[in-house]
Order: C-alpha cells, then structure tokens, then sequence
C-alpha cells in the first residue's frame, strides 16, 4: 500500500527540512503539508490549517487516506513564556487530535518532544534515558505531559506513536523561529551580515545542540525501525554535540575572524539554565541503530558554506 504522508507545522524550522525528503522517499503526490504560514516554496500539497480545528484537521486526515502523521506543529520555548495558555491549547489540543486520528484510522506518528521535557531537578550532566521529569517552562510542560500521553495511547490503544526529545537544532534554512537554543543560529545570521552578535545567554552556558541533517536522518531512521526493536514509547534521548555559547563563538571565528561577540543574558537564560548540559542517548544507539555525523567544526562549516550563498 502506497503511504500517504500528512506533515503538520510543515513551514517551520523541521517541517521545511523533512518534507522535501519526504518528497523524495514517497513522491510529492504522497505528502501533504499543512500549516498555518504558507511555505515559501509549494513542493507539495498545502493546506492552511489550524491544527486545534479537530474538524477541519480530521477533514484533511480523510480525504487524503493519511497512512503517517509527521505532527510537528507547537509553539517553542521562549514563545511559550509570553503565552502560556496558548501554548497548552496548541501543543497539547493539537497532539490529541493527532493521537484519535492514529487510533481511529490506524496513522502511525511521530510527535517531537524535546530536552525542554527535563527540569532544573533533571540530573545536568550525561542525562540518562528514564529520569526526573519536572520542567519549569509551559512548552517543557506540554513535552512531558505529550509524551505520557503518547505513552498511554500506545498502551491502551497499540497505537504507533514514535517521538525523539531533540536537543537544540541548527540549521541554515529557516532563520530563528523563538527557541531558547536559537543563539546557536543566530550567531551565524548577525554575523556574516553585521560581524556583530549580542548573544542571550551567558558565554559558559552548555547546552545539547545537534545539525539539523543529523535531526531529519535521526527522525526517519526512528520511523523506518521495527516496532518489536523499539523500548520507549514515551520519547527517545537523542545526541549528537554539546558545547558552550564561548566555544561556538571560537568556531565561528575561525571563518569570521573580525566577528564581535557581546554577551548578553535575558530571560532565556533562566530556561538554559534548568537544561542537560549533555544527554545519554545510549537506548537510542542501541534499539535502532541512531548515530550522529556532524561535530561542531564540521557542522559550523557547513553552516557558513551554506549561509554565505543565501545571504551574500
């Protein structure tokens, strides 16, 4: 049976990285993107869509036959401390619909969560697969609660629902869209276009950061894997590189060597703050196979490469 694709936050940061390999895997004819800002380029279908509109997003879920939900759509960290409210109904309304989609027509998913599901409670350092979960932010919030509930809907209802706790992603493609780790892109941005950057957490601030090529391969591989081999039905650890804002701003120097780095710190250090500092993704290697590509010299390489066609 042909699979029939459904991505959902489709023009976000993720969603225009994986859609075009989704296109390549199953045809433009098999995928659907759906968001609410329309994409910059239509390589699909689209649809605008509200994805707390139930009726209307189980409309598109119908009559395009979807076999597989990728649900990316949420409002981020940063975004989320402005609107809280807004955030549970989004990221939490939204992952329910999704999850009576999978169970009613028999979809399987993939719902991101994030190192935004630990807490300041969280161990910081090698932070293991099953540990504390008690997160201080409303997006944080929304991940532990959706991942308990994916849990329960594979549980009570053998729903196929696969999720990745994804540390910081970097990539050249979409500027910044409102995470607490998007100082790890903007720093590129500001500084081929101004050889100025003012960052927003301190220079010794470590966090989780992984290329977004690494996230997407991470991301298919999870879904490509077989059921029987998986263990976590709640959401994968996953790692790739850790480094502090100070060692990032060395890298870059050494393709920008008169860059001027200030720092900064505003509200989102206090988010930085209650997150590892690195992840053990051990569960991960071991059940299905994950493995990272880019370490830090490679993947502030490619970002320059990339960012200097675009911009200059």
């Amino acid at each position: 049976m042909t699979e029939r694709i459904l991505v959902t936050g489709s023009s976000g940061q993720i969603g225009s990285e994986l859609v075009p390999k989704l296109i390549e895997r199953y045809g433009a004819d098999n995928v659907i993107c759906v968001d609410l800002k329309e994409p910059a380029d239509k390589l699909c279908a689209f649809e605008k869509l509200d994805v707390t509109d139930r009726e209307g997003f189980e409309k598109i879920v119908k009559e395009n036959a979807v076999s597989q939900i990728y649900h990316l759509a949420s409002i981020l960290s940063a975004t989320g401390e402005k609107m809280p409210e807004k955030t549970w109904e989004v990221n939490m309304g939204s992952l329910r619909h999704v999850l009576d989609f999978a169970r009613d027509y028999n979809i399987r998913v993939f719902w991101p969560s994030s190192i935004a599901a630990f807490g300041p409670t969280t161990p910081r350092d090698n932070t293991p697969q099953q540990t504390v979960l008690e997160p201080s932010t409303m997006y944080g919030v929304t991940k532990t609660a959706g991942e308990l509930l994916c849990n329960y809907y594979h549980l009570k209802y053998g729903v196929d629902v696969r999720s990745l706790r994804y540390p910081g992603l970097i990539s050249w493609k979409q500027e910044p869209g409102g995470g607490t780790t998007d100082y790890a892109v903007d720093i590129f941005y500001k500084g081929l276009a101004t050889g100025k950057y003012e960052c927003f957490v301190s220079e010794d601030t470590v966090l989780p950061m992984m290329y977004m090529d690494d996230a997407i391969n991470g991301t298919l591989k999870l879904m490509d894997a077989d059921s029987g081999k998986l263990t976590v039905w709640t959401s994968y650890n996953m790692a790739a590189i850790s480094f502090s804002a100070k060692e990032l701003e060395e890298e870059v120097k050494k393709h920008i060597p008169n860059l001027e780095v200030s720092y900064s710190p505003d509200g989102r250090q206090k988010i930085a703050n209650s997150w590892p500092r690195s992840i053990d993704d051990s569960v991960a290697r071991a059940d299905w196979g994950w493995a990272h590509e880019y370490d830090l010299s490679k993947m502030v390489k490619t970002m320059i490469e990339n960012l200097k066609k675009k911009l200059l």
